[in-house]
């Protein structure tokens, strides 16, 4: 047992090594460390130089990877957000794997395969790696916009997937007896742990947290949040279902508490370091020897998944009416081949609907298609041939830029063009609705478009980035156009493309970092609002009330501190902010 506890800690700081070496190469050519780990445990598993013999151990912790990242991501999402991707995962899910498996499926039968393996093949190729995937989109920001929203209904449909796809699969190669009645106690069992967790966290998991905060510990806090998302995975998976869609769950449970945020802050150092494991773990299955053998077999699967898969996980997007331009990303973010395609390839070989040579193919060819395709990622927000080869898909489908306006709204002037009605959207509508300032919104999410136009909201479902967009809703005689989208990609290209059609219209923006501030005011905003400098004036402000400090001392030292974090724009740009502090209401002190 000592021994193998020695392997184990010699294998991972190799490979640990390993990866830091080749993130820290990519990272001075702007690649993304992910490739970084999925080359370097290409270059130590066992089909490379052999540093590392066995990959059980490795692969062992990489699971552990994916739990913890899908708890986190979980914990930052919330059931009611999920709430707003609902037709996302019942329909854009069901529509971007059943094409795909449909494609396959006529391409293979086409081939002279049988029914049986076509399908098959087609089940294993229309799963996308959630991991790779969801990490991209949570490091950019991305998860909240459009095509984010998109990409995370597909995935947790494809997810679920998983459990009826471990019953059929079986019966597809004809070993399987009383199917539909395990797939319905499969189900029925999902559904009980579903609502055992729902009722849980409702009133079990809050004051089980509270007696846990009252320990004023810390790693008490964290064993107690690792309890909850590893002990829901495991009971997921007693059930049938994954142990990844398990942990995500957990987390979606744990963030409509109070103890969200300090989970989220506890977990993502544990999330970051397991989780490089894991894509290195990824890039142990590829074997350069079947690549080389086996060039163009490798080469047309990589392709037919980066192109054909992605063109039908576009085409999902566009008939549920997203425009060229988020549909192209989401064509681009799910391309590739899933880990738990790996799962249910094994288990089609397992029962002879795969061979042991096609597995080795399809494996080499899924990694390749994940290192092709997360390079994609990077690039795909500034390639725009892709989004204009959509753009005639875009009107055949009917997909306008944006709704037909109101007869109202088409001559609209001196008004306020408000992009993006969530709190913020909605709160400066409000503004200028109890102001009696002419204004129209633009919105990218066609539930809250419906909700909105309940209410009387001037709301209409529009892409700011097109053209089409810009003119109906007659931004050039604006008094301002105001983006509160969660999109950073879209608000850039939206700048860029208003200062070609109103270059006087003054533009205001919202972003998330002060770092994005530079790049948008080269592009052509006015102002340029950034959330953690907004939010740090306000919090610097009420502390320094909190103190007895005059007000202007407060606003004195606030502007200072304004010019030494943002640097010379902040003064000018963001000064703004120091006006509209008030003297905060007196509150009691906090002991």
């Amino acid at each position: 047992m000592h021994g193998e506890g020695e392997q184990l800690i010699g294998e991972l700081a190799i490979v640990v090594a390993l990866a830091v070496v080749a993130a820290l190469v990519l990272h001075r050519i702007r690649l993304p460390p992910v490739i970084g780990f999925l080359v370097a445990g290409a270059v130590a598993g066992p089909d490379g130089i052999g540093l590392i013999d066995s990959t059980e151990d490795i692969e062992l912790i990489a699971e552990v990877g994916v739990i913890l990242l899908l708890f986190a991501i979980g914990l930052e999402f919330s059931l009611s957000r999920l709430r707003f991707i609902w037709r996302a995962v019942a329909i854009g899910g069901s529509l971007q794997v059943g094409v795909t498996v449909l494609a396959t499926f006529l391409l293979l039968t086409a081939l002279s395969e049988t029914p049986q393996r076509a399908v098959f093949f087609g089940l294993v190729v229309g799963l996308s790696s959630t991991a790779i995937v969801l990490r991209a989109l949570d490091r950019r920001g991305e998860i909240d916009a459009p095509h984010g929203r998109f990409i995370v209904g597909a995935l947790i449909f494809q997810d679920l997937l998983v459990v009826p796809l471990t019953l059929f699969v079986p019966l597809l190669a004809g070993e399987g007896d009383n199917v539909m009645q395990e797939l319905l106690i499969a189900i029925a069992k999902a559904i009980g742990v579903l609502v055992a967790a729902v009722i849980a966290a409702r009133f079990l998991i809050p004051p089980f947290f509270k007696l846990v905060d009252q320990t004023g510990s810390r790693e008490v806090f964290l064993l107690a949040v690792l309890s909850v998302g590893v002990g829901l995975a495991w009971a997921m998976s007693e059930v049938g279902l994954s142990f990844a869609l398990g942990a995500f769950l957990a987390g979606l449970l744990l963030a409509d508490t109070d103890y969200s945020h300090r989970a989220v802050t506890d977990v993502i150092p544990l999330r970051d370091t397991f989780t490089s494991i894991f894509f290195i773990s990824l890039g142990m299955l590829f074997n350069p020897q079947v690549f080389l053998d086996e060039t163009l077999v490798v080469s047309l699967i990589v392709i037919g998944l980066l192109f054909g898969k992605g063109l039908i996980a576009s085409l999902a997007a566009i008939t549920m009416r997203y425009p060229a331009r988020a549909s192209w990303e989401v064509g681009v973010n799910l391309a590739q081949f899933g880990e738990f395609g790996f799962v249910v390839l094994t288990l089609g070989a397992g029962v002879g609907l795969a061979t042991d040579a096609e597995v080795e193919t399809l494996v080499s060819a899924g990694v390749l298609s994940m290192v092709l395709s997360r390079l994609a990622m990077e690039f795909a927000p500034k390639m725009r041939a892709g989004e204009a080869v959509l753009r005639p898909l875009e009107r055949l489908m009917r997909t306008p830029g944006i709704d037909e306006p109101e007869p109202q709204h088409r001559t609209l002037t001196d008004h306020v063009v408000v992009v993006g009605y969530g709190v913020a959207g909605r709160l400066l509508v409000r503004s200028l609705a109890d102001a009696e300032v002419p204004h129209i919104v633009l919105e990218l999410n066609a539930d809250r478009v419906r909700d909105a136009r309940e209410t009387g909201a001037p709301i209409y479902y529009g892409d700011i980035t097109s053209p089409e967009a810009l003119h109906y809703a007659q931004v050039p005689y604006a008094q301002a156009l105001v983006l509160l989208i969660n999109d950073p990609n879209a608000a850039r290209r939206a700048v860029s493309a208003a200062r070609v059609v109103c270059p006087v219209t003054p533009i205001f923006v919202r972003t998330r970092y002060v770092a994005d501030s530079a790049e948008l005011r080269a592009l052509g905003a006015d102002v340029v609002v950034a959330e953690e400098l907004e939010g740090g004036t306000e919090m610097a402000a009420h502390v320094l009330h909190q103190t007895g400090m005059p007000e202007l001392d407060v606003r004195t030292f606030v502007a200072r501190a304004l010019d030494a974090t943002a640097g010379d724009g902040a003064t000018g740009e963001n000064q703004h902010w120091l006006t509209a502090i008030d003297e905060p209401e007196a509150e009691t002190p906090v002991a």
